[in-house]
């Protein structure tokens, strides 16, 4: 479902956990923000703001990390996921070190905490970034695309020429509600034979069976097994949405990936951004649901571009 006006959480919420790959405690506070004031990153330990936005992506090794000045944060994609899955355009992130919890994996943690805070509708129209024609990258038989469409789409194919994770496919049409019940649960994964490799550059000390899923040359190691048939594949499509956060608006789009990963998301991301000819910025002011969205938007009663 679709808004006409900015959302933004109801109240100060809060959980703890590790940081998957500092293995260090973390604790994460939700709190409401202004209209047009998007979504923020406050290291509260440093007095740091980090606005949610492509330019301030430092690095995307493993996951899509922020920075200002000296101030980092790490592994935002899952909370930003759960933020724009929810449909909350305004929210400071409140953060005691330097990197997000990683919880059980996944986004449902996150979704469980705008569930708590609730969510308020702001008087200010909502604000999207519509494409209005096809922007690709590619690195090697890598793919990510986005192209016009009426709302947003998402088809993403994974393939690690693993026996259990090859030309897995997952195909969704975003609403907030078929975010929480066919994205959010999704959870991260690696293979244990990565694992050795990624520990000795300092990265997944934080870890383990209860926070993702850990794949052997032929099965999966967790004992509940996976939440969903094809979860790698949906994992991909949570932390596109979370990486496409990122262009700083909601996206109207479709977007395709063929083994595409945070560095090839934000690439696009860019090229997008850095092309004022590819999409148009469109505000909505009237009071009633959006109904589809179509490339005609700014000509409807109801909406600007800008």
């Amino acid at each position: 479902m679709a808004y006409w006006h900015q959302r933004t959480v109801g109240k100060r919420v809060l959980c703890s956990g590790v940081g998957l790959h500092s293995g260090r405690p973390a604790t994460i506070v939700l709190a409401p923000a202004a209209p047009d004031a998007g979504i923020t990153f406050v290291r509260m330990d440093l007095r740091a703001e980090i606005p949610a936005r492509s330019a301030y992506v430092a690095d995307t090794t493993l996951s899509t990390n922020l920075a200002a000045g000296a101030a980092r944060i790490h592994t935002v994609e899952h909370v930003l996921s759960a933020l724009t899955g929810m449909g909350i355009d305004n929210c400071r992130v409140e953060v005691d070190g330097p990197e997000i919890p990683i919880l059980d994996g996944s986004a449902a943690p996150f979704v469980a905490l705008v569930r708590e805070a609730g969510v308020v509708e702001q008087r200010q129209g909502k604000r999207f970034l519509v494409m209005v024609r096809p922007v690709e990258v590619r690195d090697g038989d890598k793919l990510a695309r986005l192209e016009p469409a009426e709302s947003l789409f998402i088809e993403f194919t994974v393939d690690f020429k693993h026996p259990l994770v090859t030309d897995q496919a997952f195909r969704f049409a975003f609403s907030d509600r078929a975010y929480e019940r066919e994205v959010a649960r999704a959870r991260t994964f690696c293979f244990l034979r990565d694992i050795e490799q990624m520990q000795a550059v300092g990265l997944a000390k934080g870890g383990s069976l209860e926070n993702a899923i850990v794949v052997d040359d032929f099965s999966i190691l967790n004992p509940e097994g996976l939440r969903f048939p094809d979860e790698f594949a949906r994992h991909k499509v949570l932390d596109a949405i979370g990486d496409l956060s990122l262009a700083g608006l909601p996206v109207i789009g479709h977007f395709r990936a063929y083994k595409s990963g945070h560095g090839l998301n934000q690439a696009l991301v860019r090229k997008v951004l850095s092309d004022p000819s590819c999409h148009m910025v469109v505000r909505v002011s009237a009071e009633k649901e959006l109904e589809p969205l179509r490339l005609r938007l700014p000509l409807l009663g109801g909406a600007e571009a800008r």
